[in-house]
């Protein structure tokens, strides 16, 4: 047992204390080996556990770096079977395969560690971060499996079991069964599915199709990389966790279904990449130049509040260094805002183009479903070499 002792040169405030307390805390428990002593019981109690103290990166920004991704990408081969219809030419989602004329396979695999601190949201979330990738191709889901990391020296079984419960409620929600999957044990807490799904291979969403004169809509707000980072740091009050919590878990299923109705050309969700990553990755993939108006994008009520304060996650800070070379920012977009719309996020909304005529109705039908911060974000504008022009 030791002291650390630190001077700072100045003042500190009873919150700044505590707030470094909690960032030096964190950092002691991710460099303790397994089965180290700790001072209090190992594992602990789970009424007493913080997810976010035993991990480094949260939820999708723990991502690789997309430079280090692209990196690793750029030398596997594409398939050479027709019947592959989607797979890591442009980024997209979810892998495609066509099974016959009316039925292809659509499947994705996702997993990251914890984004929130209770056990149960964190497996819902992680479950409806999963199932996003589906909805965003345009498919059906039919069943999943469950792939967790699992600290067994460091944190009781019972807090598996309630991120396992979390998820098995969501993917209940979504009208699908989990059929099994694969655990190890590990560091850090980890989970994720896999998630397999249908669609007919005619009517597949993906980021290439986008076409000039498309409106860009959002369904859910940004900023829940600045959230979970501002819980790690221990910051965050209830109202923003809770918040951040009911958008994460929420389902894109009902915002996939409304807008099947209409003439979707392109479409994504938001997650590691950032709003402005994934934006990139659908005007390259469609080779249209597009236009961003950065005050219209919806934010949580405390995104701006929280990273003014210090909570940007690395992973956002790589985001806006990595897309920044295919955007044009306006001055007028401060620095603040700029990595707010590169903050990675988990379980994100689903970003879409679709005729701008259609607006109107479409934002319409989504409010009427409880989907009230849908917006109209930008616009496509011409062909090009898919360049981002963000405006204030």
């Amino acid at each position: 047992m030791g002291t650390i002792r630190f001077s700072v040169g100045r003042q500190t405030t009873e919150e700044e204390i505590g707030r470094a307390a909690g960032i030096i805390t964190g950092i002691v428990n991710r460099l303790r080996p397994a089965g180290t002593d700790h001072p209090e019981t190992s594992p602990r109690p789970a009424g007493s556990i913080r997810l976010t103290d035993y991990t480094q990166g949260m939820g999708c920004a723990c991502k690789l770096e997309p430079q280090k991704l692209e990196e690793i990408l750029k030398d596997i081969p594409h398939a050479a079977d027709p019947d592959v219809l989607v797979d890591t030419r442009y980024s997209d989602d979810a892998a495609v395969y066509r099974i016959n004329e009316t039925t292809a396979l659509v499947q994705t695999v996702d997993f990251f560690t914890p984004v929130v601190d209770n056990p149960y949201d964190f497996g819902a979330i992680a479950a409806a971060n999963a199932l996003s990738d589906i909805y965003a191709m345009g498919a059906r889901p039919l069943f999943a499996l469950n792939i967790a990391g699992f600290p067994v020296n460091r944190l009781p079984m019972k807090v598996l079991k309630e991120i396992q419960k979390g998820a098995a409620d969501k993917t209940s929600e979504a009208g699908i069964p989990v059929l099994g999957g694969h655990t190890i044990d590990d560091l850090e807490p980890k989970f994720g599915m896999v998630v397999s799904g249908i669609v007919h291979p005619g009517r597949i969403w993906t980021n290439a199709g986008a076409r000039p004169g498309d409106a860009i809509i959002l369904t859910k707000p940004v900023g829940t990389g600045i959230l979970s980072t501002a819980i790690k740091r221990g910051f965050a009050d209830d109202q923003a966790v809770q918040e951040g919590i009911l958008s994460m878990s929420e389902l894109n299923r009902k915002a996939a279904e409304i807008i099947s109705a209409f003439s979707i050309h392109a479409c994504t969700d938001v997650s590691g990449f950032g709003l402005t990553g994934h934006l990139s990755e659908v005007s390259l993939a469609s080779r249209v130049d597009v236009e961003l108006f950065a005050a219209r994008v919806p934010l949580f009520r405390h995104t701006a509040e929280l990273a003014a304060a210090g909570a940007i996650p690395g992973g956002s800070k790589n985001n806006l260094d990595h897309f920044s070379k295919y955007i044009t920012w306006e001055d007028s977009v401060s620095a603040l805002t700029r990595i707010i719309l590169c903050d990675a996020q988990t379980s994100g909304g689903l970003l879409f183009t679709l005729p701008l005529r259609q607006t109107e109705e479409v934002l319409g039908k989504l409010t009427d479903a409880g989907i009230s911060l849908a917006t109209h974000i930008g616009n496509c504008l011409g062909t090009g070499r898919g360049r981002i022009f963000i405006k204030g």
